[in-house]
């Protein structure tokens, strides 16, 4: 009964030794050693973006955004670009890849079928609300300017342009918030 039994466990004690060992050089080498990744990810506002090297556009000094301008127009579109280009695709024919399984799917503004009324006033009240039943969301967190300068934007591609009064669409946007 005095038989020795430790033959038996060698091989696993040295697997584990070996194990342990290469754990701990592992650790050393990524805690000491090793740098990290740079991915080369340069996060950037894209509102901030400056077009053709000149001076950012700031949308606070705009007194009416609901009167269309270049500047806004290109605004507007840097906004679209960022929150709705996932689902109405980046040329707004609403083929974006989050939109693909939405039902329904996406307006596209291109053609301008719209369904909640024609007209930039109705189209800022979407934009502020949303479409209840669809998968799009109020966005009334935006600033008033910064929704003004989508819908210009999106005026800008449409075929089924607004034919809302200006006076009417001034008076509206004073009261919108």
């Amino acid at each position: 009964m005095s038989e020795n039994r430790d033959h038996y466990n060698r091989g696993g004690l040295l697997a584990f030794g070996f194990t342990m060992v290469f754990v701990f050089a592992f650790f050393f080498y990524i805690v000491v050693v090793n740098k990290g990744v740079d991915l080369g990810e340069n996060v950037v506002d894209p509102t901030t973006i400056k077009a053709d090297a000149g001076p950012a556009f700031d949308i606070t000094t705009v007194k009416e955004p609901w009167v269309s301008s270049p500047e806004l127009v290109t605004y507007g579109k840097k906004v679209f670009m960022t929150n709705c280009a996932m689902c109405h695709g980046n040329e707004g024919k609403g083929d974006g890849a989050a939109g693909q399984a939405l039902n329904p799917k996406p307006r596209n503004f291109v053609e301008g079928k719209w369904t909640q009324g024609e007209g930039i006033i109705a189209h800022f009240k979407v934009l502020q609300h949303g479409i209840a039943g669809s998968s799009m969301a109020a966005y009334a967190h935006f600033k008033p300017a910064d929704r003004w300068a989508v819908l210009q934007f999106i005026e800008s591609i449409t075929n089924n342009k607004s034919k809302d009064d200006p006076a009417k669409v001034a008076e509206f946007a004073k009261t919108a918030q």
